[in-house]
């Protein structure tokens, strides 16, 4: 295959005449463009949703059964009261009876 020989200077007056019709194009699109975007509103901005709140919590202490079940539930500071609790309930029954935290949603 024959290579096509091209002169320098005819690329060179092709690239300008290419850049001068591009310019004049992108010059009058851009009024265009301008006017348009003028005309438009702006956009109105999203308000931001307030942030949830943690919900309140506060510290128990639960007397337990062996199957997990609450059978009892006294305020923190008596923790000695719930204790007995469970030994009651132990020393009556057949089943053992623990002592543990429970943290209880508080309603506002």
């Amino acid at each position: 295959m024959a290579r096509k020989v091209v002169n320098r200077k005819e690329l060179r007056a092709e690239a300008e005449a290419a850049e001068a019709l591009g310019i004049a194009a992108e010059g009058e699109a851009g009024k265009k463009t301008k006017a348009k975007a003028e005309k438009k509103a702006p956009a109105k901005r999203k308000s931001r949703s307030k942030t949830a709140e943690p919900e309140r919590r506060k510290l128990f202490w639960g007397v337990f059964n062996q199957s997990a079940k609450r059978v009892a539930l006294f305020d923190f500071s008596q923790r000695k009261a719930a204790e007995a609790k469970a030994t009651e309930l132990t020393a009556n029954g057949k089943n053992q009876h623990f002592v543990m935290k429970v943290k209880e949603a508080i309603s506002g």
